[in-house]
C-alpha cells in the first residue's frame, strides 16, 4: 500500500501519490472506470482534476457517486476574475455531481498580469474565499508549470495563505541550479507554514520529437520500468512531497507499484545514468511551454 502523510495543515492524510485525472480527459467512460478502479486497492485517496482537462470531471462523476467519501477531491480553475472563477467552480461541481470539492486551485498562476488580477479586488481569490465560506470548497491552492513557478508561488504565499502549491519536480529539472534554488526556498517556506507540496512531471522524459504521439500526454514519459521506479522514488524518497501521476494512464500501474515500494531515494549518480541512457531532458527551460 502507498503511504499517507499530512496534506499541509488541512487535517487530511493524503496518499503520497495523488491521481492526476488529466489522464481521463479523452477516455471513454468504460476505460475511465477501469483506470479509477486501480486507486482504492493501491491506497490512493486523493484525486486531482481541472476544469480544462477535457472530459475528466464528467468521467469522474460515476466513480464519485459511489466513492466520494473515500477521496480528497481537488479541481482547478483557469479564470482570474471573480465571476469567472465562481462560475468555473460551480460548473465543476455540477460536472462531477458533488456539492463540494476539498481543494480548488488557481491553475498555472504565473503571468504577472494574471497574478495581479487573481489576487486583486474582484479577483478569483476573493471569490473563492467567499465560496469557501459558503461550503463549496474547503481549501484554496495554486499550481503552475515552467521554471518561473517556484518563485511565483513564494510571491503568492506572501500575499495570501494558500493551502497547497503544485510545481514540476524531477531530477532533470533539479539539475538547473537556479530552478533548484527556487524550489528549495519554496519547500522551506511551505514547511514553515504547513502548506502542502504537490509535484508534477515526475516521470517526464523529454518533449516529443517532431512526430509526437500526443494521444496520451503532451510530453514523452519514461516507460522503462526500472527507470520509472527510480523517478518515482526520487520524489517520494523526500519527506513531505506528494506526487501527481502522469496523464499517460498506461503507466499508472507501474507508478502505483513503484510508490508502494519506496525504501530510499536514488542517488544523483543513478539518476544521471538514467538521464544519459534514456535521453532525459528538462521539459521547461524558461523559453517555451511555460503556459502548458
Amino acid at each position: 500500500m502507498i503511504d499517507t502523510a499530512p496534506f499541509g495543515s488541512t487535517g487530511h492524510h493524503s496518499s503520497r501519490v495523488i491521481f492526476g485525472a488529466a489522464a481521463l480527459g479523452s477516455m471513454s467512460q468504460d476505460r475511465a472506470d477501469a483506470t479509477l478502479a486501480l486507486l482504492l486497492p493501491a491506497g490512493v485517496n486523493h484525486i486531482d482534476t481541472a476544469a480544462s482537462y477535457g472530459e475528466s470531471e464528467l468521467r469522474l462523476a460515476p466513480f464519485l457517486a459511489e466513492h466520494r467519501s473515500a477521496f480528497f477531491l481537488a479541481t482547478k480553475t483557469g479564470d482570474r476574475d471573480g465571476d469567472g472563477a465562481r462560475a468555473s467552480l460551480e460548473r465543476s461541481l455540477d460536472r462531477m455531481g458533488v456539492d463540494q470539492v476539498d481543494l480548488i486551485q488557481l491553475h498555472n498562476l504565473v503571468e504577472p498580469d494574471e497574478w495581479e488580477a487573481a489576487l486583486g479586488a474582484g479577483g478569483a481569490v476573493e471569490a473563492l474565499d467567499r465560496a469557501r465560506a459558503e461550503g463549496l470548497c474547503r481549501f484554496i491552492g495554486i499550481t503552475g508549470h515552467g521554471t518561473r513557478i517556484p518563485g511565483m508561488h513564494r510571491r503568492s504565499l506572501e500575499r495570501y495563505p494558500f493551502d497547497s502549491v503544485l510545481f514540476p519536480y524531477n531530477y532533470s529539472m533539479m539539475t538547473n541550479t537556479e530552478y533548484r534554488a527556487d524550489v528549495e526556498a519554496l519547500i522551506d517556506l511551505c514547511r514553515e507554514r504547513e502548506v502542502a507540496i504537490q509535484t508534477i512531471k515526475s516521470i517526464a522524459r523529454r518533449r516529443w520529437p517532431e512526430q509526437p504521439d500526443r494521444r496520451y500526454s503532451w510530453y514523452e514519459p519514461i516507460d522503462d520500468p526500472e527507470a520509472l521506479t527510480r523517478a518515482v522514488h526520487y520524489v517520494l524518497g523526500r519527506e513531505g512531497l506528494f506526487l501527481n501521476t502522469s496523464s499517460d494512464a498506461r503507466l499508472l500501474p507501474l507508478a502505483l507499484e513503484a510508490a508502494a515500494t519506496v525504501v530510499a531515494r536514488p542517488s544523483d549518480r543513478q539518476m544521471e545514468a538514467d538521464a544519459v541512457a534514456l535521453g532525459i531532458t528538462p521539459l521547461f527551460d524558461g523559453a517555451e511551454l511555460e503556459r502548458i
